[in-house]
């Protein structure tokens, strides 16, 4: 991962901590406000979904992460279409996910992670991990992701608190009280 150097601010030089408040067609306010463009607007996974769901937008962050930064880079590892590819860029860009900064030689523009865009590390970490244990046979060869020393990153297991295990049987949505008055509830 690049040193906190190469981190940046979101769009209109906010800070990268709060929302990424735009919808993926770009069109909507980029203060956090409810946005008609949002598939549920209360819903952070949905939220999310709209922001970085598509297959192409992941596999960028993947590769930002480990170390891309080029655009033929990017192209060279996922072998996306140069104009997908471009869309893809430009949009975590104007999400707050990706920032351009002028390349140590000067001579080209690159991409570097945002605060917002290290922080999906955990999503692609248990994408990755999922994918091990669901998509591939046992013994099919697959890449692994290995610590500073080498080791393999041991499974992340959600935990509450107290240090119980979380699931989706121990888990329930509240939801804001807006919504739970439109519900019904």
């Amino acid at each position: 991962m690049p040193d906190s150097a190469a981190r940046a601010t979101g769009p209109a030089g906010r800070g990268t901590g709060g929302p990424a408040a735009v919808p993926q067609d770009g069109d909507g306010p980029a203060d956090g406000r409810p946005e008609a463009g949002w598939t549920d607007p209360e819903c952070p996974v949905a939220r999310t979904l709209d922001l970085v769901g598509d297959r192409w937008s992941l596999l960028v962050i993947r590769d930002a992460m480990d170390g891309a930064r080029a655009f033929t880079e990017f192209q060279r590892r996922t072998g996306i279409a140069r104009n997908i590819l471009a869309d893809r860029l430009r949009k975590l860009t104007a999400h707050g996910l990706l920032a351009q900064r002028t390349a140590p030689t000067g001579r080209r523009r690159e991409y570097v992670l945002t605060d917002a865009g290290h922080a999906l590390f955990p999503v692609i970490l248990t994408l990755r991990q999922w994918g091990e244990h669901h998509a591939f046979t046992p013994g099919e060869p697959r890449s692994t992701l290995v610590d500073a020393h080498g080791t393999p990153v041991p499974v992340c297991i959600p935990a509450a608190a107290d240090g119980t295990r979380l699931d989706a049987g121990t888990t329930r949505v509240r939801r804001p009280p807006a919504a739970q008055e439109a519900a019904g509830s």
